[in-house]
């Protein structure tokens, strides 16, 4: 059997199907390929050498030295391109590490194609089969079984001349609405074999599904809010483009519709504008009779939110009901599927023949968001007020006069909230994903900053989040790859989403009167710059609240000028 290009130098009609893998992605579209390379990367690592030995065009294959931190820059990447990219992990301990990535990449509705290798079945007599122990040990009945649930597909590639039907498959259901992790395995002894290298430039052969808005339901919306005497929207993944983001605005201008943006992991509506009423949808949605939800997974918490009684909800979004979700039982009277920004877009275009209508009682929301607004941007401005020791709100005030100007992107995982931020674009602030798999924001960063090097991108953490992160290997990718990022951790010494949990459930209980709560404590708190510098990065670290403007404003003159990366550790409360 042939076993390499360099076996048959005068054909140039086959190739490993490892070569071939590589090829096919880059006509896909794909342009990274995030590896954790292993044992079973033999056919793997000589399929890119025998493709670039062809001058075969290929997506960029990086070493991303921990699987969680290749899955969170895929995540990062589309954030930025609205591109699907590859992943390829080390087996099943590879898939297992990277299971983390796949689950906040479902919930966030992120398109990846992960791959993985799978140990070999054989143990001798093919080429390919086992060589050492480690084969033997990392062998699974069901491989696939560690994904399945935060995959929307997989499959196990069987023979070599499968690798460009099922990645185009894999392709265009990963980027179908909801979009999500797909998964393929790998066998090494399949990646070892020839295919036949015709064709493997050619265009998709299937593409993605694009569901267009019901336009019947999008009528019935448009009566119901236009005739609303007092609608709100709730957002809560963002507005789906720039196209969207502008139309939203435009439209809750027009007809003075308030939104609240609970929890949100993307901003759908400038933190300044006039119609955005904040994070916390009460006392709005006690007295909504009409409630667009927009794409939103928990648009409230029913056990703290009560909406008023006879109201309407219009759920849309790319999968408004959720269904992937085994429990989610938000009332919708009207359901639309559609891409999120086509769905604003024709939400305004049907309701704009409608603008005559119910003046009254559209200048009456007006003049209530007049006065109510001001009130919660105060509120707003005093909790982020300068403390000792520092809040979040205040560095996230900080963080906001540091950003001015620049073409920045803020992702925060537990670290700055936010309402005292003021964004006033699209993709301007994500949010760590619903799933809550944590380490997400550093490695995001790095692959929104990989994808536009002229982008300021912005990872604020909690010291827990950094932990979980697996600094070390993220600080070595954002040094290898240059990846001038500004990383900002929130360092409280505990697990402060735990305490709030408890203290949410228990507010009079013994653990809240506890000078210690029991299994919160992160105490003591290692020195986060010496991590930063083992990696020749600019780190410093600030107690005092005076100190932070200017050492975020270091920490970015330093970005700018060295195109490095900067952490700034910071003390709160």
């Amino acid at each position: 059997m042939l076993k390499s290009f360099a076996d048959r130098p005068g054909d140039t009609t086959r190739m490993t199907a490892g070569a071939a893998l590589f090829a096919r992605l880059k006509a896909l579209g794909v342009d990274y390929v995030f590896c954790n390379s292993g044992t079973d990367f033999p056919p793997i690592i000589e399929g890119l050498a025998e493709a670039s030995a062809r001058d075969i065009p290929l997506p960029h294959a990086i070493v991303i030295p921990h699987e969680h931190a290749a899955m969170g820059m895929a995540h990062g990447y589309y954030f930025a391109t609205g591109k699907a990219q590859a992943v390829i992990l080390h087996t099943n301990v590879g898939l297992a590490n990277g299971s983390i990535g796949a689950i906040n990449a479902a919930v966030d509705q992120v398109p990846i194609l992960m791959m993985s290798g799978r140990t070999p079945v054989t143990e001798e007599g093919r080429f390919g089969a086992r060589t050492v122990p480690i084969g033997w040990g990392q062998e699974m009945r069901d491989q696939a079984a560690l994904v399945r649930e935060a995959s929307k597909w997989d499959y196990e590639l069987r023979f070599p001349e499968q690798v460009g039907p099922l990645l185009d498959r894999a392709h265009a259901i990963s980027n179908s609405l909801p979009k999500g992790p797909v998964y393929l395995s790998l066998p090494r002894e399949v990646l070892c074999e020839d295919v036949a290298a015709a064709g493997l430039d050619a265009p998709a052969s299937m593409q993605p599904t694009r569901p267009a808005a019901d336009m019947a339901l999008i009528g019935q919306a448009a009566r119901l809010l236009a005739e609303a005497r007092n609608p709100l929207i709730i957002a809560q993944r963002g507005a789906g483009s720039e196209a969207g983001f502008a139309a939203l605005s435009q439209f809750v201008t027009d007809w003075s519709i308030p939104v609240c943006q609970w929890w949100a992991v993307a901003t759908a509506i400038a933190t300044d504008h006039p119609c955005y009423v904040g994070a916390d949808p009460m006392p709005w949605l006690g007295e909504a009779d009409v409630v667009l939800v927009l794409d939103a997974l928990a648009p409230w918490w029913p056990d703290m939110h009560r909406p008023a009684s006879g109201a309407k909800f219009i759920h849309m979004g790319p999968d408004p009901l959720f269904a992937r979700t085994p429990v989610r039982n938000f009332r919708s009277d009207v359901t639309i599927t559609t891409q999120t920004d086509e769905g604003i877009l024709a939400l305004a275009a049907a309701m704009r023949p409608m603008m005559n209508r119910h003046v009254g009682a559209r200048m009456q929301r007006q003049a209530l968001l007049a006065e109510r607004v001001p009130q919660i941007r105060a509120g707003t401005a005093k909790a982020a007020a300068p403390s000792e020791p520092m809040s979040k709100a205040y560095v996230s005030n900080c963080l906001s006069d540091a950003v001015s100007g620049k073409n920045a992107t803020i992702l925060s995982e537990l670290g700055c909230p936010l309402d005292p931020i003021v964004l006033d674009r699209h993709n301007s602030w994500h949010q760590e994903p619903h799933a809550g798999g944590l380490g997400w924001s550093f490695p995001c960063a790095m692959g929104m900053q990989l994808a536009d090097r002229t982008k300021l991108v912005v990872a604020t953490m909690g010291d827990g989040s950094y932990v979980f992160s697996n600094p070390v290997a993220c600080h070595q990718i954002a040094e290898a790859l240059d990846l001038p990022i500004l990383v900002v951790i929130l360092n409280n010494s505990e697990w402060g989403a735990v305490r709030h949990s408890v203290t949410g459930l228990y507010p009079e209980g013994y653990a809240a009167k506890a000078n210690r709560m029991p299994l919160t404590s992160l105490d003591p708190s290692p020195d986060f710059t010496k991590v930063a510098e083992a990696s020749r990065a600019f780190a410093v670290k600030v107690t005092a609240a005076a100190d932070l403007p200017r050492a975020l404003a270091n920490a970015i003159r330093h970005i700018e000028e060295k195109r490095q990366l900067a952490l700034v550790e910071v003390a709160i409360g």
